[in-house]
């Protein structure tokens, strides 16, 4: 008799686990994120209130049972109502892993739109920290400028979960600078200025070789007193990537507008490669004062302004000959 009532005891209690760990209505999948090693327990309080968990206390018995009753790891997750509590428990066991490319165009504007796209951040929230440099002090051994982080955004490609964070994606690029150009490029001095030559560098050159002597060139102007006339800089004070006008240069009222205003711009305008860098550290040596770009993604140089104006004439002869190649 003893034995029948145990057994009937123990059916009622298995009927009961089952019926609160059965699947909640199914729902669209949606992210969870713990920032910190999280005990099952609170990961599943956490899922209740998103429905997706009935009972807490009896899903993490079942895990128990099955042995996965393990602390969650830090991490984004994917859930949603209508799992059974075994997905759920292997859901929670499994954190996303997303690579998300930044690339060295980027200033940090455009930076925050693809982590917004991303699910990463948003991009007002990421912006809000990249104008508040003094919060991160303590994660660098470098100094940081005053008012904004851009350029020292180091661009890379980065495992960027949902949910992550400007705070911590800042810190991840912050770390990657510290370690792929500081440190490793000798802890250049006069940082600001060397980082805000690459920028231009970086939006002005496609090929590597190029690097270093456009960097002349920019250090060639200013020793000069000439303005660096670089249409990148412009784009960066308009916040926008468009064909320039001849209205825009004269007119475009900006201290990025390096056709009315001397010397370099305030401050980087994006997010230098180390190339880019190492040609601002190491700029080459000529007397090249004016470039123009080729449609080989090549640049013609000259020393003089009529050196110039023949670069140019040949630079659009080369691309109409190439539209004319191409047109059908």
């Amino acid at each position: 008799m003893l034995l029948l009532l145990a057994g009937v005891g123990a059916y009622g209690w298995w009927h009961w686990l089952n019926g609160e760990i059965a699947p909640m209505a199914t729902a669209k999948p949606f992210y969870v994120r713990f920032d910190t090693e999280t005990p099952l327990l609170n990961a599943l309080e956490t899922l209740k209130q998103g429905a997706v968990v009935r009972n807490p206390s009896a899903m993490e018995t079942y895990a128990k049972l099955n042995h996965k009753r393990g602390p969650i790891p830090i991490g984004t997750y994917q859930v949603n109502a209508g799992m059974t509590a075994d997905e759920v428990i292997a859901a929670l066991h499994k954190p996303i892993d997303q690579m998300v490319r930044l690339p060295e165009t980027n200033w940090s504007a455009r930076t925050a739109n693809v982590l917004e796209m991303h699910g990463v951040a948003k991009a007002d929230e990421y912006m809000a920290l990249v104008h508040q440099p003094q919060l991160f002090e303590k994660d660098v051994d470098f100094p940081l400028p005053k008012d904004s982080l851009e350029g020292y955004l180091y661009p890379d490609t980065y495992d960027l979960p949902p949910l992550l964070g400007a705070k911590q994606t800042i810190q991840k690029q912050l770390k990657a600078f510290q370690d792929k150009v500081y440190d490793k490029l000798g802890k250049p001095q006069d940082l600001q200025r060397i980082i805000t030559i690459a920028s231009m560098v970086q939006l002005e050159v496609m090929k590597d070789d190029e690097r270093p002597k456009v960097a002349g060139v920019i250090d060639n102007r200013v020793a000069k007193n000439m303005r660096l006339q670089i249409d990148a800089t412009l784009l960066y004070g308009i916040q926008k990537w468009r064909t320039l006008t001849l209205d825009d240069y004269k007119n475009i009222d900006s201290p990025y507008n390096t056709y009315t205003h001397d010397g370099l711009p305030p401050g980087p305008i994006c997010s230098p490669s180390e190339k880019s860098v190492e040609a601002a550290l190491h700029p080459a040596k000529h007397d090249y004062l004016f470039y123009v770009a080729q449609p080989n993604g090549y640049h013609l140089f000259a020393s003089t302004l009529a050196g110039h104006d023949a670069n140019i004439a040949k630079a659009r002869q080369e691309r109409k000959a190439l539209a004319l190649q191409v047109k059908p």
